[in-house]
């Protein structure tokens, strides 16, 4: 029986992180290239999906879903160079248990190690290093993507360079990523020394940010319901990795272990209306006065500082059955302070409540259609609600009014207009799609809605 014929699909209820929206789905699970091509030729239009980690509704599509979860070997490693190549089903976890006890962090991670290789390129994920390293392109050597004729090509800065920069940032909409080649850093330990401040307001938190430029990790939370003098009242964390003569001395002979974390799961749908502005005002304090305390200089293991969430499995479903959405924009740094300002100002006044607000620095980025630009990024998480769409409505207009841009991985309610507004690159993107056929072939439920 041929690869065409063994290859089925099954009806499946999919989501993203945030559980809204929800689609039923016809999915495959190709367990090699010539399944994918064959597929590729029935001429149903499809979108390859890792993880599910995206928050909103760009990694399914009703036609035809392609889920990776079977191309995901890690296939060489070069100790010299620290690069690791490795098919694009790879989880970041993986990776993460088998390198970190030998040496070596990926140069780029974003904020859950639960995504895919394929995943980080498809959003060039940025972490808490960008104004420094930069996103997930600048650790890349190349990729190899299949395309529309069922042709492979090996992507690179300096080999099918179009392709490569419209591939990392493209949201899987250019072709299928197989495998790809990226660097890993070499470390000494696996700890962190983190130097966490308190921020009074928003502007102490921003030259916080500016005067730690030197830093290899910054990032922030804010409580998103302070107002008036505090508001934007931050926790502020610096992070080093840890070189071995600088540990506790309990902590020296065996640098790159840590205790094993214990992992708690959410096993049941909190009620809905569980997350308001009452009980996350409640958290947001005792997380304050916490942060207060710890203050200061310390030795923090490296899935505290980089994934604190991930300990929580299953965290989704503290917003309840409705789910929530997110909201992630970048601001220019010329208009960084006037409109995160403004920004949290709208969403203390609608006290609607972020669990999730995370502040930081952003740098230049190299991809084609990449999310990060020198400035600031705000993120927030709103339970779903009839009301947070309205919330919504009124920070997207905030950001386009300072030239703000936002972040696809996470978006399941920007309009095609208000994108096209935001970012010139846009047009040009849905020009080279139709060019190259990659629009008939390639398409997820967020690409309709964007009309991209």
């Amino acid at each position: 029986m041929s690869s065409v014929m063994t290859l089925r699909s099954s009806r499946k209820t999919l989501c993203g992180w945030g559980r809204y929206p929800v689609q039923t789905c016809y999915v495959y699970c190709p367990r090699s290239e010539s399944e994918i091509i064959h597929l590729l030729k029935s001429g149903l239009p499809l979108i390859a999906r890792g993880n599910g980690r995206a928050y909103g509704d760009s990694a399914f599509n009703r036609e035809a879903t392609l889920q990776m979860s079977h191309f995901n070997r890690l296939l060489e490693f070069n100790p010299q160079t620290g690069q690791l190549i490795a098919e694009a089903g790879v989880l970041l976890a993986e990776i993460l248990e088998i390198f970190v006890p030998r040496g070596w962090f990926p140069l780029i991670t974003p904020g859950t190690k639960f995504v895919t290789v394929g995943g980080m390129i498809a959003a060039d994920v940025h972490g808490k290093n960008h104004h420094k390293d930069g996103s997930f392109v600048h650790s890349l050597d190349w990729l190899d993507l299949l395309t529309t004729e069922g042709k492979i090509y090996r992507c690179s800065p300096l080999e099918n360079r179009d392709l490569f920069y419209w591939t990392v940032g493209g949201m899987g909409l250019t072709g299928v990523i197989l495998r790809a080649a990226f660097r890993l850093r070499p470390i000494e330990t696996a700890w962190i020394r983190q130097t966490t401040h308190i921020a009074k307001n928003l502007d102490e938190a921003i030259d916080l940010f500016e005067a730690a430029q030197a830093a290899t990790y910054s990032v922030a939370w804010i409580d998103c319901l302070a107002s008036g003098a505090h508001l934007g009242r931050s926790v502020v964390m610096l992070g080093e990795h840890a070189t071995r003569e600088e540990l506790p001395a309990k902590y020296q002979q065996r640098p790159l272990r840590t205790p094993r974390r214990r992992r708690l799961s959410i096993v049941m749908d909190f009620p809905n209306g569980a997350l308001n502005s009452l009980t996350v005002r409640a958290f947001n304090q005792l997380y304050f006065l916490n942060s207060q305390r710890q203050a200061g200089q310390s030795f923090v293991d490296w899935e505290t500082f980089f994934y604190p969430l991930d300990s929580l499995l299953g965290w989704n479903r503290i917003y309840g059955r409705r789910g929530f959405v997110q909201f992630q924009c970048v601001l220019p740094l010329s208009a960084a302070r006037e409109g995160l300002s403004a920004l949290l100002h709208c969403t203390s006044a609608a006290a609607t409540g972020s669990f999730l607000a995370v502040l930081k620095k952003l740098g230049h980025s190299q991809g084609y259609l990449s999310f990060p630009m020198a400035g600031y990024t705000l993120a927030l998480d709103f339970p779903m609600s009839q009301r947070t769409l309205k919330v919504l409505d009124q920070l997207e207009e905030i950001a386009l009014g300072y030239g703000g841009r936002f972040y696809l991985a996470k978006d399941s309610h920007l309009t095609p207009m208000r994108l096209r507004q935001s970012d010139s690159r846009v047009e040009t993107f849905v020009q080279v799609r139709n060019a190259h056929q990659w629009r008939v072939h390639f398409a997820s439920e967020q690409s309709k809605r964007l009309k991209l």
